[in-house]
């Protein structure tokens, strides 16, 4: 299967290392990062979610509709809007793009995070409720009849909506977590499994929970698997792994040596999400794992988010995906701590190589399945 590769939408220049210099939500910028991803090779960028950030649907809207091609990951989380409501608003985004969204829905990892927008329900009921709300966006996207709905969570009656997605029959659903509650709920109901990059054998090992968690919940297929990194580029490993101390080492000064938190969403100790403990544990274990995985960025964040490193050349780093890519992982999600230059770069540099790769991979598969019937065939009549 062809890999993808998924950016970042940021809505203005800050990052773990340095400030924004402008607004929250930047037009300009906002445009120029989703124009760096479509002119470099990626299939499509994230609009993340924040209690107190831009509505990420609209700066999607606004990105869809002066790019061409890029598609778009929405995220969104359930606590927000009644499902109806949120099914009209992705099917008109699906329309705004010409059929290229998708949508990634977040249950939310921190019970303070979603109190701030009203949510009180503790973290086993957001999962359910979650699923719930994906069932009913599902319906909602490719029902012509009208419909009742009665659940744990939500009850309405005779909903019909007048807006239909382009994509047919439906955009694909996305979803994360690392919790059983996030396999069963994910491996229920997501076309697209999310996970934050880890050592090999542990993205193995999550990779079966969720297909074995799809298997439970009757699914025939299995959801696709995403992981996401942070590219440290360099011309060469010495120059990549200076960059990556440096990178760092601003952390760890804009944090204050680990005591002030970067945002008001993540404490940089004793994380509630169950995949932020396990990125800690992890960077407990050791800086360094396979070919290029460093721990240390995600260490200093408090194992916030998408803060494991891929560390070195365009080529470590592209071998280090494919290794990836050989656990099942054909989705690649990385961002860079410069968004926009480390975007061009990785676009010219890693996808390039990643892409011409996979295509080999895949053609020597598909000629091993045709040679070994024949095997087969000449036995038999032998």
């Amino acid at each position: 299967m062809p890999v993808e590769f998924l950016g970042i939408g940021g809505t203005n220049d800050g990052s773990e290392t340095s400030t924004r210099t402008g607004a929250s939500f930047d037009k300009d910028y906002t445009l120029r990062l989703a124009r760096a991803h479509e002119e470099h090779g990626w299939d499509r960028v994230l609009f993340a979610y924040g209690s107190g950030s831009p509505d990420p649907a609209q700066a999607a809207a606004f990105v869809a509709s002066r790019l061409d091609t890029l598609q778009i990951l929405l995220a969104h989380r359930p606590n927000v809007s009644y499902p109806t409501f949120a099914a009209k608003t992705f099917a008109t985004l699906d329309r705004i793009s010409d059929g290229r969204l998708t949508v990634h829905f977040i249950t939310g990892g921190t019970d303070h995070e979603q109190q701030r927008e009203g949510d009180y329900l503790t973290k086993d009921e957001r999962y359910s409720r979650t699923r719930e709300y994906i069932g009913i966006v599902k319906k909602a996207w490719t029902s012509h009849e009208a419909f009742d709905h009665e659940g744990e969570h939500y009850r309405f009656a005779d909903f019909v909506s007048d807006v239909f997605p382009v994509q047919q029959p439906r955009p694909n659903v996305s979803f994360g977590g690392s919790s059983p509650a996030a396999y069963r709920a994910g491996a229920a109901e997501a076309d697209i499994f999310c996970l934050w990059g880890e050592p090999l054998a542990d993205t193995a090992a999550q990779i079966e929970s969720v297909r074995q968690h799809a298997k439970e919940a009757g699914r025939a297929d299995v959801p696709r698997i995403q992981a996401a990194f942070r590219p440290i580029l360099g011309a060469t490993e010495e120059l990549a792994w200076e960059k990556a101390h440096r990178i760092v080492d601003t952390i760890k000064s804009r944090t204050s040596g680990g005591t002030t938190p970067l945002t008001r969403r993540h404490s940089l100790t004793n994380p509630e999400n169950t995949g932020s403990q396990r990125l800690l544990e992890i960077a407990a274990r050791g800086e360094r794992f396979d070919r290029a995985l460093w721990t240390p960025t995600a260490a200093a964040t408090g194992g916030a988010g998408n803060s494991n490193a891929l560390v070195g050349t365009p080529e470590t780093v592209a071998a280090a995906l494919l290794d990836y890519y050989d656990l099942g992982v054909d989705i690649i999600s990385a961002r860079g701590y410069h968004s926009v230059d480390d975007a061009i770069d990785f676009g010219r540099y890693v996808i390039p190589i990643v892409r011409e790769e996979v295509a080999k991979r895949d053609k020597a598969k598909a000629e091993k399945a045709v040679v070994e019937p024949r095997r087969e065939s000449i036995a038999v009549d032998g």
